[in-house]
């Protein structure tokens, strides 16, 4: 899971500019004229979503069997968590449309 969103936003980084003015215009060109660029856009935001669901799993089962108990290796998780948290929303901006400039703001 992790593999892929590393091998799909590097092959989207490939054709993104991080431009204000340009960002959500290098996104369409993906979208549109990049060969396949729609099915890496659209397997790197699911990715994302499975990505955070098995986290939470992860989360909820670890709170099951009572793993906050052993409290450095609970707190470097949920350090990482809130890291993992971080990243998504800036991938969530980075796109730069309507919902993406509103989700920043």
């Amino acid at each position: 899971c992790l593999i892929i969103q590393i091998l799909t936003g590097l092959f989207l980084a490939m054709h993104y500019t991080a431009d204000i003015e340009t960002a959500f215009n290098s996104v369409n060109h993906i979208y549109r004229d990049v060969n396949n660029g729609w099915f890496l856009r659209i397997c790197h935001a699911n990715g994302a979503s499975f990505f955070f669901a098995c986290l939470f799993i992860h989360v909820g089962r670890g709170i099951y069997y009572n793993s906050y108990l052993f409290v450095p290796t609970w707190m470097i998780g949920v350090i990482i968590l809130f890291m993992v948290m971080a990243t998504g929303f800036l991938g969530y901006v980075l796109p730069w449309g309507q919902m993406s400039f509103w989700g920043g703001a």
